[in-house]
């Protein structure tokens, strides 16, 4: 094989803070899935005559559904922004300041005045918070990945970036959690608390990633001179057919998500086929599940290869598709709580679990965190419309139309990993077993 398929993966065995990198990327990234994603139930459950009393039901579920996919639409720009950074000056600094934004933005999203007080007002400050939820969260992503990636020993990449990934599901088992309490608080209090709350995990979360040490593969690159004048330009010039791939990928996973757990939630509701607590409760089972499951998908990954979870998952939620909603049909809360558990620990977590180590294998290290943050948060718009778009063909075919635009997603993700190279097959893993052999253990990192 050839050489350069490993190189600037960092040091074979990892650095000394391998472990420290991870678990402190992961808690940022818990942190910064609570507050965007409970913005996500909040705006299924509460939003709607909190925000736009005078619509419908159905125009106020829209409306609150167009506001959760504004922050989705953002999120482009906070990839741009952070993978531009994280090129540049590095990834440590992005993860600081996108963790700081999101904080601020969420605690406030918890004192925004209603429209009964405010007026329209009220929606328009949501709007503008969402979005600044939106720019930080894109900024995110790209950071805690290649820090984590880039720190960890060659042949538990997979394993490492899956410790990270599930960051999502422990972050939403928290918002939900928090939201499964607050459900029996009187008035706004329900959905104010939650945001509230968050300020507590950021002070944390700055904390530990205070103290997490720069990527070693940023390090080499800047030390060779080798850091790209603009990365983003670069990476869509030289890179693009990666970035399309990406986008494929990721669609499949999250706005698959905004279909089977997003709008499923609403559709509990709007249907009366599950209380409000009854979901939550389904909520929080499939993220308690969905946190052991990343990992374990991403450690899966390592010994099998990235593209085969994505061939097998895509094409069972492809099968899946139309089950899911037959059962959740039943109203029963067994019922319900199996949907959403298969629904997020397999469609969702597998495709999660492999993408920490896949998309930062796609792409040069030098420009890896333009072209990872763009692939992963380009396909972040579509999967912020989706909620919107399923309502809409709700409205047209009943269940059916959110069960084919799922389908038609999991279509998708299994087309792209047909055309997407493997990154980690056989001869890659001969070659870091060999290297393993060969190279000595690194010194300890140069960051305290």
């Amino acid at each position: 094989m050839r050489n350069e398929a490993l190189t600037l993966r960092g040091p074979v065995h990892g650095t000394a803070d391998a472990r420290r990198v991870a678990w402190g990327s992961t808690a940022g990234a818990v942190i910064e899935s609570y507050d965007f994603i409970g913005f996500g139930t909040a705006a299924a459950l509460y939003f709607g005559p909190a925000f736009f009393p005078q619509a419908s039901p159905v125009v106020g579920t829209l409306s609150a559904f167009a506001t959760l996919g504004v922050g989705f639409v953002a999120r482009p720009i906070g990839g741009i922004i952070g993978g531009h950074l994280g090129d540049k000056i590095g990834r440590k600094p992005v993860l600081v300041a996108s963790l700081i934004v999101m904080g601020l933005a969420t605690f406030a999203i918890g004192l925004l005045p209603t429209y009964a007080t405010a007026g329209v007002l009220a929606p328009a400050l949501l709007v503008t918070v969402r979005i600044i939820q939106g720019v930080a969260y894109g900024a995110e992503w790209g950071g805690a990945i290649l820090m984590t990636y880039e720190h960890a020993p060659w042949r538990r990449k997979g394993a490492f970036t899956g410790v990270v990934q599930a960051g999502f599901p422990i972050g939403l088992l928290l918002a939900n959690l928090v939201f499964l309490v607050s459900v029996n608080l009187s008035g706004d209090w329900a959905w104010r608390v939650p945001f509230l709350a968050s300020l507590i995990l950021v002070i944390v979360g700055l904390v530990v990633r205070a103290k997490v040490p720069e990527s070693p593969v940023f390090e080499d690159v800047r030390d060779r001179g080798d850091i790209v004048k603009a990365p983003i330009a670069h990476v869509l010039r030289e890179d693009w057919r990666n970035v399309l791939r990406g986008i494929g990928l990721r669609i499949a996973e999250t706005a698959g998500y905004a279909v089977a757990i997003t709008y499923m939630i609403s559709y509990l509701k709007s249907e009366e086929l599950a209380t409000s607590g009854e979901t939550i409760m389904a909520l929080c089972v499939a993220s308690a599940i969905g946190v052991g499951a990343t990992i374990a998908w991403g450690a899966l990954t390592d010994r099998i290869g990235r593209r085969p979870i994505y061939l097998w998952v895509t094409l069972f939620a492809a099968i899946w598709a139309i089950p899911m909603f037959l059962l959740v049909n039943t109203a029963s809360v067994i019922a319900v709580v199996i949907t959403i558990v298969i629904s997020y620990a397999v469609c969702q977590n597998a495709l999660a679990g492999a993408q920490g180590a896949w998309f930062p294998e796609l792409f040069q290290a030098r420009t890896r965190s333009s072209g990872a943050s763009l692939a992963y948060q380009i396909s972040a718009m579509i999967s912020g419309v989706t909620p919107f778009v399923t309502t809409l063909l709700f409205l047209w075919l009943g269940w059916l139309g959110p069960a084919l635009l799922f389908l038609a997603y999991s279509v998708l993700g299994l087309v792209t990993a047909l055309v997407t190279r493997e990154t980690w097959g056989a001869r890659e893993r001969a070659a870091a077993a060999q290297a393993t052999v060969d190279t000595p253990l690194p010194e300890p990192s140069r960051a305290g």
